[in-house]
């Protein structure tokens, strides 16, 4: 599910970071915790890589408090929804290349 700008409460990632509950030593989870969740995601019970759900509002990278409780939801189980894993443009066009010469050795 994307962000909706207009029906969801957008916060930066540092914002988002501070509205988090304290955890250790009562301190919020760094603002890296929460790029590491956009960029790599977070393992969930049942094999799947969930992330957390980001736009981009100029140059800032923002997500939605909603996007976290979904985050959150799919890391204990709740939901099933987990969010495609994204591709750098070097591993998409190795992809094209790899499909290119498949379709060359079988002459199509």
């Amino acid at each position: 599910m994307a962000i909706d700008v207009f029906s969801e409460q957008v916060v930066s990632l540092a914002e988002a970071a501070r509205k988090l509950p304290k955890l250790r030593n009562g301190k919020s989870p760094h603002v890296s915790t929460l790029y590491r969740w956009v960029l790599r995601g977070k393992r969930c019970p049942n094999g799947t890589v969930a992330r957390l759900e980001t736009i981009k509002i100029g140059g800032s990278t923002c997500t939605s408090l909603e996007a976290l409780q979904r985050f959150f939801d799919r890391l204990t189980g709740e939901q099933q929804i987990v969010s495609p894993p994204t591709l750098t443009q070097r591993q998409r066009l190795r992809q094209i290349r790899q499909a290119e010469e498949e379709l060359r050795r079988a002459g199509i």
